[in-house]
């Protein structure tokens, strides 16, 4: 028995457990051998994308009709381009893991992708909840976006051989689609991050050393084969802080500038064109006495910039041959020993060296006074604010920040386009226009609530229900909140915790009536819209994203 899969094995019956109800409800998928499937690859969505709950089950597209993908994942557009995560999850249950994966599920997936993303491509059979997805993604072609496609092939055993390999080779897809083996040893790999890391960092050349404010300051050269043979040795561990820690596997422009430099005629160049890596720990020491070429010993290492640096110096150098790595490639690396007690310092640092990309701000804002303020009154008020990510499981009166941004974005702030489609700025460029000072935790709570209602329509449209309902759950939850202050009989600054009471009896009593006399009114506005007549699902996604409706919707009573 392989003590890694028997570990996967042993944690996927408290999945099962988990989303056993969602399971049968919103796929139809309640045989037990089948829900095993599904929470392998809800646990690997889960852990490989760093969603919560709700997020992951979202992705999850197993089921009849599933075109070999079990779960697809769609990122917002950065740069012009996107990122689509495939998965195909193929569980045993002999926990020897010594079965390849299945050729004929990688001939799935090449095909899957042939058709996803090909505009005028037939789907044939294929399932609502796929479809949706789909769409989606082609909708996201046709306005011009590149995609950039991530394929993880999931098991409890070993990559797929040869001859499936040889189809991949064929396929012409060439870096714009990344192949990723996933199985119990890398699943445990990141599970088990929170390991500390103590490493010895082999510097070359000269370095600056320098105590300042109660830390410790280095500033040196790394060799590109020692930061290849870190990540070979820690892998994910050493990311934990990195709040863009999986951006390195999206095949952009910038890792592919990385690797044509350090396969090219002058890699050791790679000092001057990189800007370098930042690092964090608890301390560091070193020989005083020596000049150059130190060893520095590092206690609890980090890396909070310069993850995708590293995993494509990684991805690069283990395809190379140790003679063709140039001895003369180096990065430049800064290396901070922080005091203990001040967790800010680390998250400002990684807040400031990341900012040339756009980041998740949600944990960089968990601190900030009006967080702070929104736990407070929501506490009071009987639910639990969570400003900062966790693992544990979550309740029914358990609000994230995350949801909660997009809930007051949509129902109070007339913006649902945003809500949906723009969640990267909801704590940048939007906070501001989210958490005003007006925000009280009455209003928060009332617009996670009538989300929730119109999110788990969406989920599980009823069979009656338009196609649209897929793609339109933010714009019906802003009708709804319009329709609950019509009824309390208050503007939005007359709710508050002295009605806070008699507002959730009406979600409550009257939520599920609110929803349905909201999708005539958007069936009207697209109506006004498309005169024309008939609307296609990809006409449908991109209507949506673009809030073209908004105005109509608000000049309906």
């Amino acid at each position: 028995m392989n003590i890694n899969a028997s570990i996967i094995d042993q944690r996927l019956a408290g999945v099962q457990d988990e989303i056993r109800e969602r399971a049968s409800a919103e796929l139809r998928i309640a045989q037990e051998d089948l829900l095993r499937s599904l929470a392998f690859v809800h646990l690997c969505v889960k852990t490989m994308l760093d969603l919560d709950e709700d997020e992951t089950f979202d992705c999850l597209t197993e089921g009849g009709g599933d075109f070999g993908v079990d779960a697809l994942h769609l990122s917002e557009e950065i740069d012009g381009e996107f990122v689509v995560t495939l998965f195909q999850g193929k569980y045993h249950r002999d926990l020897e893991a010594r079965s390849n994966f299945e050729e004929k599920g990688i001939n799935a997936l090449i095909n899957a992708i042939r058709h996803i993303f090909n505009p005028s491509s037939q789907l044939g059979h294929i399932n609502d909840r796929l479809k949706a997805k789909v769409e989606e993604v082609r909708s996201l072609i046709r306005d011009g976006y590149i995609p950039r496609v991530r394929v993880l092939a999931c098991n409890n055993g070993l990559k797929w051989n040869a001859a499936a390999q040889e189809a991949i080779d064929r396929t012409g897809f060439g870096n714009q689609v990344v192949w990723e083996h996933v199985n119990h040893d890398v699943l445990i790999g990141i599970l088990q991050r929170i390991k500390p890391v103590d490493e010895t960092l082999r510097l070359t050349g000269k370095a600056i050393i320098e105590d300042m404010n109660f830390s410790r300051i280095c500033i040196g050269r790394m060799p590109v084969s020692e930061i290849a043979n870190l990540l070979k040795t820690h892998g994910e561990r050493l990311l934990e802080r990195n709040i863009r820690r999986y951006l390195w596997l999206q095949g952009n422009r910038v890792n592919e500038s990385i690797q044509q430099t350090l396969t090219g005629d002058h890699p050791d160049y790679f000092y001057f064109f990189n800007n370098g890596l930042t690092l964090v720990c608890n301390d560091f020491s070193y020989n005083a006495l020596q000049n150059s070429d130190y060893q520095v010993k590092v206690e609890n290492l980090q890396i909070v910039n310069g993850g995708q640096t590293c995993m494509t110096i990684f991805k690069t150098l283990e395809k190379m041959e140790p003679h063709r790595i140039s001895k003369d490639a180096s990065v430049l690396i800064r290396l901070y020993k922080l005091p203990r007690d001040n967790q800010d310092i680390v998250m400002q640092i990684t807040h400031a060296t990341n900012s040339q990309n756009p980041v998740d701000l949600k944990d960089l804002k968990a601190n900030h006074q009006k967080q702070l303020q929104l736990e407070a009154s929501i506490a009071a008020l009987g639910y639990a604010y969570r400003r900062k990510r966790t693992d544990a499981a979550m309740k029914a009166s358990d609000i994230t920040s995350g949801t909660a941004a997009e809930a007051i974005l949509a129902v109070w702030r007339n913006k649902p386009h945003q809500a949906k489609f723009f969640s990267r700025e909801h704590f940048g460029k939007l906070y501001e226009t989210i958490f005003t000072e007006e925000l009280n935790g009455a209003q928060t709570i009332i617009a996670v609530l009538l989300y929730r209602i119109a999110e788990n329509r969406r989920r599980r449209p009823d069979v009656n229900d338009p196609e649209f309902v897929r793609y339109a759950s933010c714009f019906i939850a802003m009708q709804m909140g319009r329709r609950l202050l019509r009824d309390l009989g208050v503007s939005l600054a007359g709710l508050n915790h002295r009605n806070f009471a008699q507002t959730v009896n009406l979600v409550e009593q009257n939520g599920i009536a609110y929803f349905n006399k909201s999708l005539p009114d958007v069936e009207c506005a697209l109506k006004s819209l498309y005169v024309d007549g008939e609307i296609s699902l990809q006409q449908l996604s991109a209507t949506f994203r673009r809030g073209d409706l908004i105005q109509k919707l608000l000049e309906i009573n």
